[in-house]
């Protein structure tokens, strides 16, 4: 704090009926490229080193972003609003300060000579060590470019914060968030200054983030604010509301989900003493577990060198052939140092033995590329002639064939010998002796020797001897696998009926050691991370690291089968169990209960929850790849839970069940909030029926919509349909106090009125803003987007009854497919207005209402493009809003994150004029004419093929112009863009 005089105590409900920053003004586009920056860090997220296998944490700065949006007023003075929420979040040029503090000097001066920075102020803090004519601009910009800056001495760390902080204020905000650090990394002290201004602001005395949630919880509801999340899922909200100054409670139906949201409070939030403990737990632990095996000599040879990694392969016999064959995707084992193994044959045994050969060159690695699996065959060649059979033929998976797939038992740790599929091991990474207890250790691949299958063998047999012993002590698996989605291939594939089956003997005695030794919360918790890196799914990536390295089982959020798979040695595994607190801990953690989000019973003043609406990762069924290891004996708190997935209670994404349950889960949260309270939803929306979806659950659930906010959250990977980008809808919610009825043709009328005026709310906004010095928009245009659907949703949710039909009563009732709700065409309707008002700028809004669908789709997207936003989510959305039938076939690409329009060359002279609504319309036409110029077709031409296109012509020439116009400016200096101001010119200046 600084030594201004604080305010009295604030008074406890004094803010009880005041609206909230969230249902008024939100940063939502900073908001997502902060997300977008935590979401890029990876494995330094957060909470992602409790186990990345859980992919479905939302970024904790948009937690945040949603509790204070929660908590503080909007007042008359939404720009005031804005500059405080930035100065809490680290938005603002202050907290950009420190974010970027550790940049270098010659970084920042050139940021600065980019922007409008005179001679004296770069003198100021700069020394110039080209040139000591310090005055002359030029000469700093020299020293720029060869980056001869530094900072001078004298300058303390306060004064380069403040130009550092300046200078970022004048690029756009991506780049400025891409070149600092997160905010969340920002300590008590980086806030410091900002309290009296918040304070005076709000009518509170706080000195910290956590004092100011105190407070703003006793001004709203008497008491410090409670925020309960009933699918917590990773933990992510529970953690974050905690870190600020809530009492947090985290509900979810899955024990793993229970365990890492109990992690994020009392691993990632320990203070430095717990740490310490459990630290000296696990060091006694990991020399326990490596002087057991260091004394079986499982993993040394009889130089004294210990296993680094283990490779393995399946094995099968060639139905042609008789001979047993690797099977192996790639011979390249390690691209960075040249390793790759070679099939030798050996005729006597028909099989072929592995060579492992090292420091091999370009083209030995690209000939190596290609294994013996090539597509869905396997492949080998015998005296000359190349044999090629179906791996489906192999397993009998053809339609009509039984498998030839033996069902693994319980007492099974490793094929048979008469099983299709053997398991062999065909390659070791050493670690030298000399090397071993190094960070760095000399390392290096051989092939397979006689006593490296001794020592496998003897493993086996260890394991084989314990295994029924392990079991009844609950140490190691003996849980069949259940039949689902994701988890019937391993039955299907290889066989295995139990989930001890997709473990190598190895790494069985490996757990078991672990759990025989160590039974604490931490340690399930590491042995859960842990279980991630080392079974039978684990692909071996040879381009990974120096040497490559096994990858996650859950890399994609399925239970693939390999048939390759690489698996550490003890040393890296101990390693990976290291488990380490995170640099804010916690004053309360979150509770964490164990139960479904309908059986909510405990009082809370937010409900912020990110449900399973669409979800296309089946948690439920591949979470029992760590459930069937951690059910048996459970240490305390963990024995409170239930150690099962309880697959026909979890609420699955879809369907009439879904609904239903979704209902219930939101009645409950609403059951047990006061009428104050707020509920937060966060869904990642795919189609245009969500939206009717969502707002029958919450008449159901007797909420109502108040906002809707659109967040860029979610990056391309394999889990989202198509690999493409998705973002994240935040909706927000209050309790339906009323029971307004109210019939179809009224609400139309309120819906248009309650749109428009939201939009042009909005628009107001962004140019009082920009007016004030912001240099971009606040509202972009996929937030007017999802303005119009909440003002849609606002205005149905708020009734209990429509045309005499009880809506809460509506809501159960079961949708048939296809059916066209009153609902749907309400929310279609929304989102006609809301285009209607989103006019681009350098277009009359007579000429926009004039176009079609498609043909406001594509010069929508044209100002996209200009503004650098290439997602492809953007042109989904997009024609959805515009109700677009197909708009791939105005799309030039679809790659994920770098989607584009057809260019006017593209479009050619032929085609794009049969496209519905598109083809016939004046940006078809205007781009024929843009394009007949870029071939250099002279005017005259150009201009009678318009008017042959366009029936009429010359009624329509002001639009043609101010098309051509538009495109001319937002393409800028391309080629398209040049010729699109030439047309312009030409028909403005034709001679009739």
């Amino acid at each position: 704090m600084t030594d201004n005089v604080r305010k009295p105590t604030p008074l406890p409900f004094s803010l009880a009926n005041a609206p909230t920053l969230i249902e008024t003004i939100w940063p939502s586009t900073q908001i997502s490229i902060e997300a977008e920056q935590e979401r890029d860090a990876k494995q330094s997220q957060t909470l992602t080193p409790l186990g990345a296998y859980w992919k479905g944490r939302k970024p904790l700065v948009l937690v945040r972003a949603c509790v204070l949006g929660c908590l503080l007023p909007a007042t008359d003075d939404p720009q005031k609003d804005l500059a405080i929420f930035d100065a809490l979040m680290g938005f603002d040029e202050r907290g950009f300060g420190h974010r970027a503090s550790d940049m270098s000097a010659a970084d920042i001066a050139e940021i600065a000579v980019e922007g409008d920075v005179n001679a004296d102020d770069l003198a100021a803090v700069f020394v110039n060590r080209l040139s000591s004519d310090e005055a002359d601009l030029e000469s700093w910009r020299t020293a720029v470019a060869g980056r001869k800056i530094s900072w001078r001495r004298e300058v303390d760390q306060g004064d380069r914060r403040s130009f550092i902080a300046k200078a970022l204020a004048n690029i756009p905000y991506k780049r400025r968030v891409d070149l600092s650090s997160r905010a969340e990394h920002l300590d008590d002290s980086a806030f410091a200054d900002i309290w009296p201004k918040v304070n005076d602001h709000l009518g509170t005395a706080a000195g910290s983030l956590a004092e100011l949630v105190h407070q703003l919880g006793i001004m709203r509801y008497g008491e410090i604010p409670h925020v309960v999340d009933t699918f917590s899922g990773g933990g992510s909200i529970p953690f974050e509301a905690a870190r600020i100054g809530c009492r947090s409670t985290g509900l979810d139906l899955n024990p793993i989900a229970c365990m890492l949201s109990w992690g994020g409070g009392h691993v990632i939030g320990a203070d430095r003493q717990m740490e310490l403990a459990w630290k000296r737990t696990q060091e006694t632990v990991a020399t326990r577990v490596a002087d057991r095996i260091a004394d079986l000599g499982f993993e040394h040879d009889g130089k004294g060198n210990q296993a680094k990694a283990f490779l393995y392969c399946l094995e099968t016999r060639c139905p042609q052939t008789g001979w047993m064959v690797p099977m192996l995707p790639t011979l390249v084992i390690s691209k960075a140092q040249g390793v790759v193994a070679r099939l030798v044959p050996d005729t006597a045994s028909r099989r072929y033995d592995i060579e492992i050969r090292s420091g091999v060159g370009a083209e030995e690695i690209k000939h190596a590329a290609v294994g013996t699996i090539q597509g869905p065959h396997l492949v080998h060649a015998v005296d000359g002639e190349s044999y090629r059979s179906s791996l489906k033929a192999l397993r009998g998976a053809d339609a009509g064939s039984a498998s030839k797939l033996r069902l693994w038992e319980k007492a099974d740790v490793s094929p048979r010998p008469d099983d299709l599929f053997q398991e062999r091991l065909y390659a070791i990474l050493w670690m030298t002796k000399d090397t071993v207890g190094k960070s760095r250790p000399t390392t290096f691949f051989s092939s397979v020797t006689q006593d490296d299958l001794r020592r496998e063998a003897e493993i086996l047999e260890l394991v084989q001897s314990k295994l029924a012993d392990w079991q009844a002590a609950g140490i190691v698996p003996d849980m069949v696998i259940e039949t689902g989605k994701e988890t019937t291939r391993l039955q299907r594939e290889r066989g295995w009926t139990h989930w001890h089956h997709l473990f190598t003997p190895r790494q069985l005695h490996f757990f078991a050691t672990c759990r025989e030794f160590d039974q604490s919360p931490v340690g399930a918790i590491a042995l859960a991370r842990v279980l991630d890196r080392s079974s039978k799914l684990n692909r071996w990536s040879n381009n990974n690291g120096s040497t490559g390295q096994p990858t996650n089982v859950f890399s994609n959020q399925a239970l693939n089968t390999m048939l390759n798979y690489g698996s550490y040695g003890s040393r890296d595994y101990l390693r990976l169990m290291e488990m380490s607190a995170g640099q804010t801990p916690l004053r309360e953690p979150p509770m964490i209960v164990n139960q479904p989000a309908s059986a909510l019973a405990i009082r809370h003043h937010l409900g912020i929850t990110d449900p399973p609406y669409a979800d296309a990762v089946n948690y439920h069924e591949i979470t029992e790849f760590f459930i069937a290891w951690l059910r048996s004996n459970p240490p305390a708190p963990f024995d409170q839970w239930v150690w099962d997935s309880r697959r026909p209670l979890a609420i699955k994404g879809e369907g009439e069940d879904f609904r239903r349950e979704m209902v219930a889960a939101y009645k409950a949260l609403a059951d047990h909030m006061p009428d104050n309270g707020l509920q937060i939803v966060m869904f990642t929306h795919q189609s245009g029926s969500v939206w009717a979806d969502m707002a029958q659950i919450f008449w159901g659930a007797g909420l109502q919509v108040r906002a809707a906010w659109y967040i860029a959250t979610e990056t391309s990977t394999e889990i989202r349909k198509g690999g493409y980008v998705q973002g994240t809808v935040i909706l927000v919610l209050r309790k339906r106090l009323g029971t307004e009825s109210g019939y179809e043709d009224e609400i139309v009328q309120d819906v248009r009125t309650e749109v428009a005026h939201q939009i042009d709310t909005m628009v107001g906004l962004n140019q009082s803003l920009k007016g004030a010095g912001r240099v971009e928009n606040i509202f972009e245009d996929a937030d007017m987007q999802m303005a119009g659907y909440a003002a849609a949703l606002r205005v149905l949710t708020g009734y209990t009854k429509i045309d005499g039909r009880d809506m809460t009563v509506e809501a159960l009732r079961p949708r048939r497919k296809g059916d066209d709700s009153f609902v749907d065409r309400m929310i279609e309707y929304a989102v006609g207005v809301a285009n209607e008002h989103m006019v681009p700028d350098g277009l009359r809004s007579s000429l926009w209402q004039q176009m079609t669908g498609s043909e406001r789709f594509f010069l929508k997207m044209v100002d996209l493009e200009t503004e650098g936003l290439t997602k492809l989510d953007n042109y989904q959305n997009f024609a959805r809003a515009f109700r677009v039938a197909d708009y791939t076939e105005l799309m030039g690409s679809m790659t994920p994150n770098a989607a584009r329009l057809k260019s006017a060359a593209e479009f050619g002279p032929r085609s794009g004029f049969d496209i519905p609504n598109f083809g016939s319309g004046l940006v078809r036409a205007t781009l024929y004419g843009l394009y007949q110029l870029e071939r250099e077709t002279d005017p005259d031409v150009v201009f009678q093929q318009l008017r042959d296109i366009v029936p009429t012509y010359f009624k329509q020439r002001p639009d043609m112009i101010e098309i051509a116009d538009y495109i001319g400016r937002r393409r800028g200096g391309s080629s398209e863009g040049r010729h699109a101001t030439i047309l312009a010119n030409l028909l403005r200046n034709e001679r009739v």
